[in-house]
């Protein structure tokens, strides 16, 4: 590493702490209903938007029926993408003039574009017609993250609130994260990307020379519009196969550090937002604290492992996979980063990541991605291992778990457990059935220990909604695109409705006021409590499977053998 690497990394975490609270106190100001600066721009297109779809934005409702609200909205977007993949061929904005999409790959970037996992089999410059891209893709990148916050803003509201059962108006709620948080920095955003030479235009594919005489097609089409919110929203499904090492959606070092930067800027202000919301921002940095000792650790894993002499590759830093325009500390820092924040993008090829980086990838998103996550759904499952932290605590010491003054019983404990295993539940016995069967084998691209990671890690992608891939996996089959599919409805609503459920019941408790015998949960014991529940819950569940993959072939590759 050059000097230049690490002031580019102490300037990307001081930036995202200096950012936190100014974005963290907006949205405190956007979900209380507070005046803000941006009801002047959009506050009559909420107004218009409530009128629309006849809804009195005021009237709040319990957690059954936001939760009701939540699927039936998503279920019409999946229909919807769904649908214009199978009829894209009959469909306006088409240049290139592209074929239907097949059924099972359509059901497959459907769900995962309503999930915010945003996986994708497919290469989206010779798939996806433009009219399919915006107004399919780009929309789902909106309100699926948008999603992700009105939950975490109930799971909020759950929290803090006392003897009532209502947890808000999910309508409001996703509106509000759209319009107020979404829209207006994304277009701030494609506007500077667009700056930087990303393309934004309605072209068709152009030929050119290359120097050697050829001739190349290059692709076109509104791509900056999607790389914002794609980055912004933490979906990471790109435009372009090679997503955002392709020059045309990643164009320069400055383009690449600001859109690594947008990816955990709202993650990381939402923890701002949830302590301003429960009464103490104590609470929200004890949270940011949490994740960024464990993104930190990660990263510090990665950049060892990539640095780090071996015998296979003559003893040299790993370049294979890498964009050389970015170098080994910018592919190693996205890749930490987007892992841990539930974003599927990549700069470099995960597949050419050395074991143990692979690892730390994988495990970023088999923990939940809770290290920021995606936005809302980070917190969320950060807020469930903070139930379990709790509840052990009490244990341990033998007093009644309480968090925030509300006691954690019996019920969401359940609730908690439920959310972690339906996830858990995928990416084991899905990985294992593709591991012995011929559809799950015929894929591969690699034997041994790397191509088991490959299984391994598509399907921790797709119950973690996080996206990326190795890319050594051939995932555009019936048997991927349906298993794939159903991993990453089971990871999303798996989580969302034990999540909500915690809240409808945590809602209608009492609030028991603090004394010298309650249990704090904003110093450094219980940051070190809960990066250790993590850990510990992470390591129980994951370690043979990754013992299998990653663990094995670090030991086997230092032998001097690779697969």
């Amino acid at each position: 590493m050059t000097t230049l690497d690490i002031i580019q990394i102490i300037l990307f975490f001081a930036l995202l702490i200096g950012l936190t609270p100014v974005l963290g106190n907006y949205m405190y100001k956007v979900f209380t209903g507070s005046k803000h600066f941006m009801m002047s721009a959009f506050g009559w297109l909420e107004k218009l938007t409530y009128k629309i779809i006849k809804v009195n934005p005021d009237e709040e409702t319990n957690w059954k029926s936001y939760t009701f609200s939540l699927i039936m909205f998503n279920l019409v977007g999946f229909v919807f993408v769904f649908l214009i993949q199978l009829f894209q061929a009959q469909l306006p904005l088409n240049p290139a003039n592209l074929p239907n999409v097949s059924w099972h790959s359509a059901f497959n970037t459907a769900v995962s574009f309503m999930s915010n996992t945003n996986w994708q089999g497919y290469a989206g410059e010779t798939t996806l017609s433009y009219f399919v891209q915006m107004m399919g893709l780009t929309v789902q990148n909106f309100v699926s993250a948008a999603t992700g916050i009105a939950v975490l803003i109930a799971l909020i509201r759950g929290i803090s609130r006392k003897t009532t059962d209502k947890l808000g108006n999910f309508w409001t709620d996703l509106t509000r994260s759209t319009l107020y948080v979404l829209l207006p920095l994304s277009i701030l955003f494609a506007i500077v990307l667009t700056g930087q030479g990303v393309v934004q235009n309605f072209n068709s594919y152009e030929t050119v020379q290359t120097i050697e005489g050829a001739s190349q097609v290059l692709p076109m089409g509104p791509a900056a519009s999607q790389i914002a919110i794609k980055q912004l929203g933490t979906n990471g499904g790109g435009f372009f196969n090679a997503n955002s090492a392709h020059p045309f959606e990643n164009p320069t070092p400055f383009s690449n550090f600001l859109e690594m930067l947008a990816i955990l800027l709202i993650p990381a202000a939402l923890t701002y937002t949830y302590g301003k919301m429960v009464g103490s921002t104590r609470q929200g940095w004890t949270i940011f604290t949490a994740m960024t000792i464990l993104l930190i650790a990660g990263l510090s894993i990665s950049l060892y492992a990539e640095y780090s002499a071996n015998p296979v590759f003559g003893h040299l830093p790993l370049m294979e996979g890498k964009e050389s325009r970015f170098g080994i500390t910018n592919s190693v820092l996205w890749s930490t980063v987007t892992t841990a924040a539930s974003n599927g993008s990549v700069n470099a090829m995960h597949d050419s990541l050395s074991p143990l980086a692979g690892l730390v990838a994988m495990l970023n998103i088999m923990l939940g991605e809770i290290i920021f996550g995606g936005v809302g759904a980070g917190l969320y499952g950060m807020v469930i291992f903070i139930i379990l932290t709790v509840f052990i605590a009490g244990l341990m010491v033998g007093r009644s778990p309480e968090y925030l003054g509300k006691k954690i019983e019996a019920f969401e404990v359940q609730m908690a457990i439920i959310a972690i295993l339906a996830p858990s539940f995928v990416i084991l016995l899905f990985s294992a059935w593709a591991s012995v069967t011929q559809a799950g084998l015929s894929s591969l691209n690699n034997a041994g220990p790397h191509g088991f990671s490959e299984i391994l890690y598509a399907y921790s992608s797709a119950a973690g909604n996080n996206g990326s891939a190795f890319a050594g996996l051939n995932a555009n089959t019936l048997f991927y695109n349906l298993t794939l599919g159903i991993g990453m409805l089971i990871g999303r609503f798996g989580v969302i409705i034990p999540v909500l459920a915690i809240a409808g019941n945590m809602a209608k408790k009492k609030v028991t006021p603090s004394s010298a015998g309650t249990f704090r949960t904003d110093n450094w014991l219980f940051i070190g409590l809960l990066i250790s529940v993590i850990l510990i819950v992470g390591g129980l569940t994951f370690f043979p499977a990754l013992s299998l993959g990653p663990i094995i072939e670090h030991l086997i590759m230092n032998s001097g053998i690779n697969f």
